[in-house]
């Protein structure tokens, strides 16, 4: 029977012993205040010092906005329901909570995929690269992210939220995510079900091949063996940290037949929602020299 469903309530670890809800606990709260930091830190340091206003720079502070964005849209409330115990959230938040995290989320695959193709003309094309990435075009593939996230994620949160919900209310994950939503429907989902692989696909899939066939021309073009092997340390981290991203996360949209594991989902959604966005600022960003030598400079004029 159909239910006029007005909350939900995001079940998160709640099934899991009271020690094991710390050890989370404890690993979320570190994990967001880390992000929170290291991202603040490139993002102030980027705007602030003049050396580092060039487009690979511009491509790095946009990336480290997705990644504060994307863990705020969903740890606070976590953190929030471990400490209060309450698990509620309303029909309307968790409709604007699925849209938020949907935008940011296939923003920065599209936006990862933009900045391989800046590091792709950067190195096989340098005497074009100026004319080519110019501020203009790069604030017209950051614009250009947002708004191909925001069409994708209107579309998937109006379909949801569009189904008819009965009986339980209880989402069994931390946040309001779609394949546990549409377990909950009283209604055959597969319409919606294909149109979250098709918006996989497209929002996620194509950057992906985007990604790979950047970094393979990159290590096509390089000849010497000593800059292969500096670009492939370099390359590799990143592709690294893509792979995990937009592997987990296809991995957790892409399944047809819906088959959502509570337990796998929740661990496999810690990967593109909590690990990578701490990671990044480290393999992006805190190991380039001239990173690390402006926020020296910027440490040094804060603290004098």
């Amino acid at each position: 029977m159909q239910t006029n469903i007005t909350e939900f309530f995001l079940m998160g670890f709640s099934d899991l012993s009271p020690p094991l809800q710390g050890t989370i606990f404890t690993f979320f709260l570190c994990a967001y205040i880390f992000t929170l930091v290291s991202n603040g830190l490139i993002i102030l340091t980027i705007s602030l010092e003049s050396i580092l206003q060039k487009p690979m720079y511009f491509f790095l502070r946009n990336l480290s906005v997705h990644e504060l964005c994307f863990t705020t849209v969903t740890v606070p409330k976590l953190l929030q329901a471990f400490i209060s115990k309450d698990l509620s959230i309303s029909f309307l938040a968790c409709a604007i909570q699925m849209f938020i995290f949907f935008t940011i989320g296939v923003s920065e695959c599209v936006f990862l995929g933009f900045m391989a193709f800046d590091r792709y003309m950067a190195i096989c094309h340098p005497l074009r690269y100026t004319s080519v990435m110019n501020t203009k075009m790069c604030y017209q593939l950051s614009v250009g992210s947002w708004v191909i996230g925001s069409f994708v994620s209107l579309g998937q949160t109006s379909f949801v939220f569009s189904l008819p919900y009965c009986g339980s209310n209880r989402i069994a994950h931390f946040f309001c995510d779609i394949p546990p939503l549409l377990k909950l429907a009283c209604t055959n989902t597969f319409i919606n079900e294909l149109s979250v692989f098709i918006a996989c696909m497209c929002g996620a899939g194509v950057p992906f091949l985007l990604i790979l066939c950047s970094y393979v021309n990159i290590m096509i073009s390089i000849r010497s063996a000593e800059s292969r092997y500096k670009a492939f340390s370099t390359c590799g981290s990143h592709l690294v940290s893509v792979v995990i991203f937009y592997g987990t996360a296809m991995f957790v949209h892409l399944r047809l037949d819906n088959p959502f594991s509570s337990y796998n989902d929740r661990m496999l959604a810690l990967s593109y929602c909590v690990i990578i966005p701490t990671i990044n600022p480290m393999i992006y960003s805190l190991k380039n020299k001239e990173m690390k030598t402006a926020i020296r400079k910027l440490s040094h004029k804060i603290i004098y």
